[in-house]
């Protein structure tokens, strides 16, 4: 089963908003010795005769022949711009030129913008930053200054960027981060020096993003991480320093991902769910081997794993659990460690899963339990510690099981229902079963149909 999960995910965040000492860009080499005695509108104090070969643009009435454009402290004395601005065309770039920051939020929404170089002093937006659908534009050169954002930072759709270079002294961004869409986004290099999100990460369908090294300073994701459809994709080492991700973790529908190895950094719980799902290369998980306990759902579904060995810190896991559609896996060992999920256990449509060894450890199962569609499975074994389930308990359309041995220990089910499993021909040894509070519903073979009547004379009505 494969599946594209896009996620687009946007929350204005309010934050406030606050102004660093200006950049000056001044690289002047030569001496003025002007005798005219003015005193120059960008900050120099002429003495000479002006024979010097320095490139200033003056504005004063001496004769020098200066020609840079370099912004200087004279150029970014606009202060805050109140409110939000939206940049349709680009002209409007200029009207920012000169401002610090802008209080509220700024959209970068110009399909014909090639150059953002103007807004050069901006050092801080204390909404949101919003880059989309700029068609032409092939840099962010001109956000040179941005240290923070306050909300949202929102790349996407930009179908001519090839890099993030001209955010290279961001440092935070206090809501989302979502790279997403970015047809020609090679690297995120330019993000080297930020170091916290404060709400989701999301990188999605940057078809041609290689790596994620751009983010090596990166410790915290407060929210949601997702890294999905990214095609081109072979690992996760950028991701090295992150330690905490405070949301649900989803690595999805990443072809050519090999391994998880950038997320050994997280360690302990994940704050929600735990997705990894249609890596199709995949083959192992020893990137996750620091982490205990999920709060949310843990899914393991279409990777090439053969193996499970680097869940073996897991102890629990407390929304669903999902094992399918991975045809490699011969078993659950590496889920050693969990006792408890606390809703549905679903385990589907794995063709080489012959047992359920590494589940030995599991006493509680809060929702339904559901065993279906893995027809090399030949045993219930590795469910030993499984003494009750309130909810429902299905085994069906497991071609190759034989008995129900694995399951000796079950006192009580809310729901029994065991069908269309081909080979079946013993129900083992269920004498502990002593209450069914629903419906109980085994399909048998005639030769093991007496054993059946008499089982269910046993079940509570």
């Amino acid at each position: 089963m494969r599946f594209v999960v896009f996620i687009v995910l946007a929350a204005a965040i309010s934050a406030g908003c606050w102004s660093m000492q200006e950049i000056v860009m001044e690289n002047d080499t030569g001496a003025d010795t002007d005798t005219d005695g003015n005193t120059d509108s960008d900050g120099d104090v002429d003495t000479d005769a002006d024979g010097d070969s320095d490139t200033d643009i003056d504005t004063d009435t001496d004769t020098d022949s200066d020609t840079d454009t370099d912004t200087d402290p004279s150029e970014c004395t606009l202060g805050t711009y109140t409110g939000d601005f939206t940049i349709g065309t680009q002209s409007d770039v200029a009207t920012l030129a000169g401002y610090t920051s802008i209080s509220g939020n700024l959209y970068v929404e110009c399909p014909s913008c090639t150059d953002l170089s103007e807004l050069i002093c901006l050092t801080s937006a204390g909404g949101c930053l919003s880059i989309i659908g700029n068609e032409s534009l092939a840099n962010l050169d001109g956000l040179d200054a941005l240290t923070s954002v306050g909300g949202y930072l929102k790349i996407y759709l930009n179908a001519a960027l090839t890099n993030l270079n001209g955010l290279g002294v961001l440092t935070s961004v206090g809501g989302d981060l979502l790279i997403e869409h970015n047809e020609a986004l090679t690297n995120l290099d330019g993000l080297s020096v930020l170091t916290s999100v404060g709400g989701d990460l999301s990188i999605i369908g940057n078809e041609v993003l290689a790596n994620l090294d751009g983010l090596s300073a990166l410790t915290s994701v407060g929210g949601m991480l997702v890294v999905g459809d990214d095609d081109a994709l072979t690992n996760l080492d950028g991701l090295s320093a992150l330690t905490s991700v405070g949301g649900d973790l989803w690595i999805i529908v990443n072809a050519a991902l090999t391994n998880l190895d950038g997320l050994s950094g997280i360690t302990g719980s994940v704050g929600g769910s735990l997705v990894i799902s249609g890596n199709t290369a995949l083959t192992n998980l020893y990137g996750l081997s620091g982490i205990t306990s999920v709060w949310g759902n843990l899914w393991i579904a279409d990777n090439s794993l053969s193996n499970l060995d680097d869940l073996s810190a897991l102890t629990t896991v407390g929304g669903d659990m999902r094992i399918n559609d991975n045809a490699a896996l011969t078993n659950l060992e590496g889920l050693d460690g969990i006792t408890m999920v606390g809703w549905h256990l679903y385990i589907h449509q794995n063709a080489a899963l012959a047992n359920l060894v590494g589940l030995g450890a599991l006493a509680t199962v809060g929702g339904n339990l559901a065993i279906y569609d893995n027809p090399a499975l030949t045993s219930l074994s590795g469910l030993s510690a499984l003494t009750s389930m309130v909810w429902g308990f299905s085994i069906y359309n497991n071609d190759a099981l034989t008995n129900l041995d694995g399951i000796g220990a079950l006192t009580s089910v809310g729901l029994l229902k065991v069908y269309e499993n081909d080979a079946l021909t013993s129900l083992g040894d269920l004498s502990a079963l002593t209450s069914v509070v629903g419906n109980l519903e085994i399909e048998v073979t005639p030769s093991i149909g007496e054993f059946s009547l008499q089982f269910e004379t046993r079940i509570d009505a």
